[in-house]
């Protein structure tokens, strides 16, 4: 949950500073071309990430590999490097692409930690719809750090029927209870 938090806060102020150049739909594009960089590259993530290569060296390689990118973007890799933030760079896009690259939908990220059945991602759908009166466009993607269940980030908002939420509420009830 913090990482959400964090996520939303250095995503709002990347677009704030990009409003002028790049503009929304291109600043949430450009992270979305980068997330599945990262992805597709565990290595170059795991580089970025790794506190035994100093600042400088990570900034020549981010400049030299990421040329498709714009210098907005790379300087705010560089940035979430030098603040110890470059963990949260995966939320930092799933926020920007579900909160700034719909065409009238509101695009909504479904997080799982397993696949789900094509029926049930479309009943989930229709409810969150029924529920938001908006039309959406639902992201999928796999959370292996969910026990079990799912979140659902739609704009500001955060459903959370994970395992682990439940165990957290289940938690803070116990903790209430009084023992004679």
């Amino acid at each position: 949950m913090k990482e959400e938090i964090l996520a939303k806060r250095y995503g709002e102020a990347f677009l704030r500073f990009t409003q002028n150049s790049l503009g929304p739909e291109k600043t949430a594009t450009e992270l979305k071309e980068l997330e599945v960089l990262l992805h597709q590259n565990p290595n170059f993530y795991q580089f970025l990430d790794n506190l035994a290569v100093e600042y400088t060296q990570k900034c020549q390689v981010v400049d030299k590999v990421l040329l498709e990118l714009s210098q907005e973007t790379r300087n705010f890799i560089k940035f979430l490097i030098e603040k110890g933030r470059i963990k949260i760079i995966f939320e930092v896009c799933a926020y920007l692409r579900v909160n700034y690259s719909g065409g009238g939908a509101l695009d909504t990220l479904l997080k799982t930690s397993y696949p789900l059945d094509v029926e049930l991602v479309r009943r989930i759908k229709e409810t969150l719809e029924a529920k938001l009166k908006k039309r959406l466009n639902l992201h999928i993607e796999l959370d292996p750090d969910l026990i079990g269940g799912v979140r659902v980030l739609a704009g500001n908002m955060l459903f959370d029927g994970s395992v682990q939420k439940s165990l957290d509420d289940l938690r803070k009830k116990l903790m209430a209870i009084k023992v004679s």
